[in-house]
């Protein structure tokens, strides 16, 4: 790692460099040099992100807005220049590598442990949105081709459903009847966009909790992390990915589905945390559809478990038989909860925006 690290303007010399943090996507390192100051070092999935040079202009682009808008450099990621002023470096493999500066006095929950660490969650994006409003969103790339376009994804599961690659179809009726039934109504926010009714909007498009840093002796929110995925989107796709993530009662692949239910609790803790930071800068219809966000999230997420238990389990790694079916399973049986407590989601959502 040294000779990558050599090619970045760091403060002092290297003197260690080791594995880091949880991330299943990218490599991720934690260097340290003897000035002392600590980095994070990054090998790209060029597998996952096929343009790796639109990504990092993304997020050059991205984090410069940030920095110009907050006073502490906690509160954004800062890239580490190349000795040639360049964002990223390769290696003789043509592998992709950065360098960003470490956030010091941070940490990063999988799960909160409160709700508080939620409302967080909330703020830190809700900020996020707030900080990016008047970035123009259309000049983005996409990093991923069609990432929340819910009718392709189910496109994809109808294909895998008549190949039936693995032989699976048998098993799983129940399921893909489920998502059928919901099939028509998955396309509202995609029309919704095409029409333009609903406006493109810089989004993050993985708001789990556990990519923003929380400040290590209070847990306030410091900044938004993973930045890979930002590109053009429906802010409702952002709220409702963390709520599908972080307001179920169960974890994403609870294989005991009277465990899995929505908690009115915690979807009001992060609607109110979400809504008090960016809430004055959406539309009347963005606010509305943030309900139906968390919906089809959800739902997207499960379609997409299900087409790849289909396909054999070519894409999500696995840690036992049948687990993207699980987790398939436990993203239906959350949609079918938040159906039976749709008019208490919308409440909350009419009555925070009033706030």
């Amino acid at each position: 790692m040294l000779n990558i690290l050599a090619q970045f303007r760091l403060d002092g010399a290297p003197v260690s460099c080791e594995r880091y943090g949880s991330g299943h996507i990218n490599e991720t390192y934690l260097a340290v040099t003897d000035a002392p100051h600590s980095y994070i070092l990054q090998k790209i999935n060029r597998r996952i992100f096929t343009d790796v040079p639109a990504l990092m202009r993304n997020i050059q682009a991205v984090t410069a807005h940030l920095a110009r808008k907050v006073s502490d450099p906690r509160h954004v990621l800062t890239l580490v220049p190349t000795l040639d002023g360049g964002a990223y470096c390769r290696d003789d493999q043509g592998e992709y590598w950065r360098v960003y500066e470490f956030v010091t006095g941070g940490v990063c929950l999988n799960r909160a442990e409160n709700p508080d660490e939620f409302y967080q969650s909330a703020l830190a994006f809700g900020r996020f949105q707030t900080l990016l409003a008047d970035f123009p969103a259309d000049t983005l790339s996409e990093t991923i081709a069609h990432f929340h376009d819910t009718p392709a994804r189910y496109r994809a599961l109808h294909a895998a459903a008549e190949k039936n690659t693995a032989g699976r179809l048998g098993e799983v009726e129940a399921e893909l009847a489920f998502a059928c039934q919901r099939e028509a109504e998955a396309a509202q926010m995609v029309n919704l966009l095409q029409s333009g009714t609903l406006p493109l909007r810089v989004t993050h498009n993985d708001t789990k909790l556990n990519n923003v840093i929380l400040d290590e002796k209070d847990h306030t929110a410091l900044c938004v992390i993973d930045l890979d995925t930002v590109m053009p989107g429906l802010v409702a796709n952002d709220f409702g990915d963390s709520i599908r993530f972080g307001a179920s009662t169960a974890a994403e692949d609870e294989k005991e589905l009277s465990k899995v239910s929505l908690s009115l609790s915690l979807y009001e803790t992060y609607a109110d945390g979400f809504l008090s930071v960016c809430g004055a800068n959406l539309t009347p219809l963005e606010t509305e559809t943030l309900p139906l966000g968390a919906k089809l999230m959800t739902l997207e997420n499960g379609v997409r478990f299900l087409t790849d238990y289909l396909q054999g389990d070519t894409y999500y790694a696995i840690s036992r038989p049948k687990h993207n079916l699980d987790r398939a399973r436990a993203q239906f049986k959350l949609v079918a909860d938040m159906e039976k407590k749709w008019a208490e989601m919308n409440a909350i959502i009419r009555r925070k925006a009033k706030a």
